[in-house]
């Protein structure tokens, strides 16, 4: 019998799938998986998920990577090695190793099937399956706590949004009391919510199970021939049609710093919505609170010196306004503006940058104006150097999105300079 004050995240694991490419990211995912892109002017992807399961009491948590899993992997070793297996803690790097039959994880759920053993090994009672390529603060231990009172044999983390644009995602239609009666992979017709039937109910990608669920059931589908091994089309939908299958509403475990703040959730999955998210940051008073200490974004922080800001001289003042600007960064002479300058960010005397994101060890040089832009980590931006003003010049030879942002890589500048 469950008591009101038994704390169930100190019995689950977290178990983050963080393997995707994020092939709509277009080459900010040449080099490193979608979970491991920097955001905010510090952190990584995947620190939201990681950071959500800590602060929500979750000790055991296990990453599955496949694509291009370097950059993440380091980046977990680094920054989130200070788990204690004597204090009965655990993080797990679970990269694709062709454990079954030559095979690499076939879908979300045989990358959990594949683990079974490690998942055995800690000893739990709940699994929370987490996507670890989204932008949010959760309370998890709210989620988990409704699936055990609920009785449920899964609960799905869901998001409220418009019906029109909820093709994009898994959908549920659901009853009065939470319980999800279809589920659907991006439909064209999407249900609405009983509430309003101009809304949707889109999956999150966050489950809950108990383990001796999930186990038996990813047994029985990693034997099913016909099966893609996957959560949303196989799993969830075979427990809405035969067992139990519970929504949780976001806006009930939402983690806010303000009341009037909107309930908080990106997928920054394409080179505009990764623009925006970062420079929404500069905002007054940001939606998302990366200020807040009673819900932090842990991550790796490299030992850098504080950010520097020199000259001081008609048309060449160093400065930064409205922008976010991270340790070991040199603002010399430059005038930036609505900008987002991750570590080591070096800018160099008369350039201006307006509505930028500058990944780490980004060098600007002299006289550059750079608009609406994304720089990818390492770029030495040429000096007078202007993107941003002419699209269809900046089109030969940088990415422009849809959106008008332009992504500039250190490939894209080597071409441009040997065609010069």
């Amino acid at each position: 019998m469950e008591t009101s004050h038994t704390r169930l995240s100190s019995r689950t694991m977290a178990f983050v799938l963080a393997g995707g490419r994020g092939s709509r990211m277009k080459e900010l995912t040449d080099r490193r998986a979608k979970p491991a892109v920097y955001f905010g002017g510090k952190v990584r992807i995947i620190d939201f998920a990681l950071s959500n399961a800590l602060n929500s009491g979750i000790r055991k948590m296990a990453i599955a990577t496949q694509y291009k899993a370097h950059s993440l992997i380091r980046h977990c070793q680094r920054g989130w090695n200070f788990f204690r297996a004597e204090r009965n803690e655990y993080l797990d790097i679970l990269p694709a190793s062709q454990r079954i039959d030559e095979m690499w994880y076939r879908g979300t759920a045989d990358a959990v099937a594949q683990n079974i053993d490690i998942v055995d090994s800690y000893g739990v009672d709940y699994v929370l399956i987490l996507a670890g390529d989204h932008i949010y603060k959760m309370d998890y231990e709210l989620m988990i706590r409704q699936h055990v009172d609920s009785g449920a044999d899964v609960t799905v983390g869901c998001l409220t949004v418009p019906r029109a644009e909820a093709s994009a995602f898994g959908v549920m239609a659901v009853d009065a009391s939470g319980r999800i009666t279809e589920f659907l992979e991006k439909p064209k017709d999407p249900p609405a919510t009983p509430e309003d039937p101009s809304l949707a109910l889109a999956s999150m990608g966050i489950y809950v199970f108990s383990w001796a669920f999930l186990r038996d059931l990813l047994l029985r589908d990693s034997e099913d021939s016909n099966s893609t091994h996957d959560f949303g089309t196989d799993l969830i939908p075979d427990i809405v049609k035969n067992g139990k299958a519970m929504a949780h509403r976001f806006t009930e475990s939402c983690v806010k710093s303000r009341s009037d703040a909107p309930a908080y959730w990106r997928d920054a999955g394409t080179i505009d919505a990764f623009w925006k998210a970062n420079i929404d940051l500069t905002d007054f008073s940001p939606d998302l609170d990366l200020w807040d200490k009673d819900w932090p974004i842990w991550t790796y922080s490299e030992s850098v010196p504080p950010a520097k800001f020199i000259h001081n001289e008609e048309n060449r003042r160093g400065s930064a306004v409205s922008s976010l600007v991270a340790g070991g960064c040199i603002i010399s002479g430059t005038d930036v503006r609505n900008s987002v300058l991750f570590t080591m960010v070096h800018t160099n005397s008369f350039a201006a940058l307006e509505n930028v994101v500058a990944l780490p060890y980004v060098n600007v040089g002299r006289h550059a104006r750079l608009k609406n832009v994304v720089i990818d980590r390492g770029v030495a931006i040429p000096q007078g150097l202007v993107v941003g003003e002419d699209p269809a010049e900046d089109g030969k030879w940088f990415r422009v999105s849809e959106g008008g942002i332009t992504l500039i890589t250190q490939d894209m500048l080597d071409r441009k300079a040997a065609a010069e």
